[in-house]
């Protein structure tokens, strides 16, 4: 296992193990996200664990050409009362994300480190968010990071109410020119709106 140091570089993607765990340790600057990202790799861990760094292969990923949407979820976003806007509350998306409870896991890994640092790639422009709102509340939203307007690295969702996360998720695939939507590992949620795995090396050369 390779344990980073102060120096922003990472080891071949190659180099993850067959769960797709790359590296340990190091921070979460922004210039080290960057790099991480244009470079296949995410940070995702738990409370009380160091930062664990990941390339998954197979990686989980959404072509939106692809997208499928339901006979009755096209009447859901025919009907709904729902509003999707696009980097109007970033700070409360990501700590509602932080707060949502996750089948298999005792805490989030949406530490308050992960926000802090987050949050700054928002103001400088690398994260977005998208928000459901019914009426005047938040009831949906997610957050990724944006990787030169072609790839959107999806991190996390949250919903308060049925299908407004998929209402959310849908709006925001269809009004965008993205080549790619990487969803990272395999959800149930995601595989149903188009989601597929495709080979790590594919994945990278979307990046590049």
């Amino acid at each position: 296992m390779h344990f980073l140091t102060n120096k922003i570089s990472f080891p071949k993607v190659s180099m993850a193990n067959e769960e797709g765990l790359l590296a340990i340790g190091g921070d979460l600057t922004v210039d080290r996200l960057i790099d991480a990202y244009k470079k296949g790799i995410f940070p995702w861990y738990e409370v009380g664990q160091p930062i664990l760094w990941w390339s998954p292969d197979p990686r989980f990923v959404l072509f939106p050409e692809k997208l499928k949407v339901s006979k009755s979820m096209k009447q859901v976003l025919k009907n709904s009362n729902f509003t999707v806007t696009v980097n109007k509350d970033f700070n409360s998306v990501i700590k509602a994300c932080a707060l949502a409870k996750r089948q298999g896991q005792s805490s989030t890994w949406i530490t308050d480190e992960m926000i802090k640092a987050y949050s700054k790639l928002h103001d400088l422009g690398y994260a977005k968010s998208i928000e459901v709102w019914e009426d005047k509340n938040l009831v949906a939203g997610l957050y990724g990071i944006d990787l030169n307007e072609k790839v959107f690295c999806g991190e996390s969702m949250f919903t308060k109410k049925s299908n407004a996360s998929k209402v959310g998720f849908i709006t925001f695939v269809k009004n965008s020119n993205y080549n790619l939507i990487d969803c990272q590992v395999y959800t149930s949620h995601l595989k149903s709106l188009g989601a597929e795995h495709i080979p790590r090396k594919e994945f990278i050369k979307h990046l590049n």
